[in-house]
Formats: C-alpha cells, structure tokens, sequence
C-alpha cells in the first residue's frame, strides 16, 4: 500500500477487493489447467494448517512441535484518546506451540515464502499473506506457472515471508526469529542452507549479528522457486503483529548492544520532512522543546544495526512518530518510558506489543484530533498521512511522561 501515491491511497480497500478477487480467478483457472505447466503447476489445493498438510501428504509431511504456547492478555494501553479500540483489538492473542513443517520434496516459491507439497497442496499456515481471507487469495495465484524450479540437495530451512523482503520490522520480527524456532524444534539438526531475504546491506548484517552468517544463503526472489529434497518451514513468530514474549527475547539474546553500561538518553526519532511520509508536522517547534528537556534527535535509517541496537538499548525515553524505526524498541531496557505518535486515520499497536514484551517498559500513545471518527472496523488505510498535533500538546504528554 506505501508504494501507492498519498492521494490514491483511500482507494485501497478497493483495490485489495480487486487484488483478491483476482487472484481468486486466476488461481479457479490456474489450478483446473495445472496438467498443462507440468514441473512448474501451480498447487492444486490448499490447507489453512499444518495439520491438514499433514494428513493429505503424510509420505511427505512431518510436524515438529515443541512448548506450550502463549496467552495473550494486556491491559489496556495508556494515552489519548483513552482506550483506543486499535490496541483493543492487539491485546488478547493465543499464540500457538513453536512448531516447524518438514516437507520432503517441498518447494518454496517468491519472496514471500509460498510453501507446496509434493502433491500440489499450498500450506496457508506457513505461507499467510497481508489482507486475505485464506490460500484461494494468495497472490501466488496471480501466476501462471511457477518460477523454473532449483534443485537443491540437502535440507534448507525457509524464513522467507510477507514483509520480510523489504521491511526492517517483518525482516527483525517475521524473519529472523524463524530460525530459533527451528532450532527448538529441530535440535541438532543439520542446515544445508537457508532461503532468506538477504540483499539489503542491513538484512545481510542483521543475519551476521544474529549469527547466522556462515550459512549458505540462498536469497529470496519475486521470480524464484527452490525445491529442496528436505524443506523445513518454521511457523511465523510474530502472528497478527503481537509481539509474543518468545519472539522479542529470542530477539534481544541474539542482537545485543556492544556495551551494556552506555550513558542513558532521551531520544526523539525524526522521520524527517517530506510530506506524506509520517511525518511530525511542527517539528522543529516540538524538536526545540524537547531539547529543553534534555532529549536528543535521532534518524536511525543514518546509522547501522548495530548503531540503532545501541542507540536505544541506551535510551532512557523514546519519543516518536510511528515509524519502522521503533522497531529498536526490541531493544530497549526494562524501565524506559515511550510516547508514540500517530495521525488520526492510521493507529498501529505492533510497537505498543513489543513494549508490552518486555518487563518495565511503560508506554503511552497519542492519537491526532479526529481520531472518534475512525470507530472499529475503519480500514485505518492511510498509512502515509503525516501527524499533525499541536506542539503543545505533544510536550504536555512528554512532561506527563517523565513525572
């Protein structure tokens, strides 16, 4: 949606119907011709768990579980207005056992990790996609045929999801945790090689920092498919974007500051000034009030993961807009206090979930004026609209904050 111009993006429940539906179609076509494509046929069904894949394939199929799951209960998030419905929605979620599927013979298809059998079953339940109702939706479907398959011998292990290709919060939050999964699933099992989003500088040094680097990658691909002779997918560890508590410290034990007694700051994150991007409308007025108050400005997309890492492990309030770079937040120490931003048509909790994770943390949110007219079931679609709230209401909240 981001890569639609700002005025054309109230129009996007509207194209997603379209999107959908087309892939619906095409797929209702796709799959009755699939005899046609040969090594290259579209799936011929889908699943929406593990567990029907298993029970249509068991030749090819074997599920490895481990643990007992979380439940998911917040109280409700602090900030203005009072209990928005958004963090509501985020603050029950139980999140299923660690599980990981091995397929024999499996294929795993694009950059958003599509994952097949053997017999032509896509399993939904490892290949979800944003803003669908099930596997006949899958922008897959949008194919006429597979990508040409590579073989690959051995066992890979597939992180690849939706999001994950160009998004630090997906790649930080959907991608890397997948191999932990794996590893508490499958221990000592053997990786020949790992299909993952990796040619942004900053995925290929979040993958060494998480020590995964000296595996052979294989980096994922809009036109790519790799069937390998044993596929392990794990199962997605950050599930409608709630931060379970497993995910976030798998997190902060692979990604850790490079000193752990660095001065404490207060940050403000910037997003800059160019319009229709999230920016922080009167920001050079709020910036100067802030400064007043000891804080310090910030562009993490100027620093490297590792920088951003330090920078706010060593934070001691956080102040921002919402943004991918409060994905930091990961790394924040118990105790440090949080005021997010949001414009009135777009209010996000992902990063309120990841405070939530995390012991001490407080966290409080501020909504642009307006915000009653956006009731539950609004489709919150206008993710670029930039945030306008007078400077000094801001600063109110940040002095509430630091009492």
């Amino acid at each position: 949606m981001t890569r639609l111009p700002a005025r054309l993006q109230p129009l996007w429940p509207l194209v997603k119907r379209l999107h959908r539906l087309a892939s619906w179609w095409s797929g209702l076509v796709g799959r009755h011709t699939r005899w046609l494509q040969g090594d290259r046929a579209l799936p011929a069904r889908g699943t929406v768990s593990m567990d029907q894949t298993r029970a249509l394939e068991p030749e090819h199929v074997t599920i490895h579980r481990v643990g007992d799951g979380e439940a998911i209960r917040h109280p409700d998030a602090v900030g203005e207005p009072p209990a928005h419905w958004v963090f509501r929605r985020r603050a029950v979620h139980d999140v299923p056992p660690l599980a990981s599927l091995e397929i024999a013979g499996g294929t795993v298809v694009g950059d958003y990790g599509a994952n097949l059998t053997p017999g032509g079953t896509l399993d939904y339940e490892t290949s979800e996609y944003f803003g669908i109702r099930g596997w006949r939706e899958h922008p897959l479907f949008l194919r006429r045929r597979l990508p040409e398959v590579e073989h690959v011998e051995g066992t890979v292990v597939s992180l690849a999801t939706r999001g994950g290709s160009s998004n630090y919060y997906h790649f930080l939050t959907d991608v890397l945790p997948r191999f932990g999964v794996f590893e508490a699933t499958m221990p000592g099992r053997t990786v020949d090689a790992l299909y993952v989003p990796a040619t942004a500088a900053y995925q290929r040094t979040l993958l060494d920092l998480a020590g995964l680097g000296d595996h052979q990658v294989i980096a994922t691909g809009k036109h790519r498919a790799v069937r390998a002779d044993h596929l392990v997918v794990p199962c997605l560890t950050n599930p409608s974007e709630v931060a379970p508590r497993w995910t976030v410290d798998w997190l902060r034990s692979r990604l850790t500051p490079t000193r752990d007694d660095a001065p404490r700051t207060r940050l403000y994150v910037t997003r800059g000034q160019v319009p229709n991007t999230r920016r922080l409308e009167h920001e050079d007025e709020i910036v100067a009030g802030l400064a007043e108050r000891g804080f310090v400005t910030v562009e993490p997309g100027g620093l490297t993961p590792q920088e951003q890492i330090d920078t706010f492990s060593a934070a001691e309030v956080v102040v921002a807009p919402h943004g991918a770079a409060l994905t930091n937040l990961l790394f924040v120490q118990p105790g440090t206090r949080v005021l997010e931003m949001f414009a009135a048509d777009y209010v996000n909790a992902c990063y309120w979930s990841i405070c939530q994770a995390i012991p001490g943390v407080e966290y409080r949110y501020l909504v642009a004026e307006g915000a009653e007219r956006h009731g539950p079931g609004d489709p919150m679609n206008k993710i670029q609209a930039d945030i306008d709230i007078p400077p000094a209401t801001v600063l109110r909240a940040v002095d509430d904050l630091l009492t």
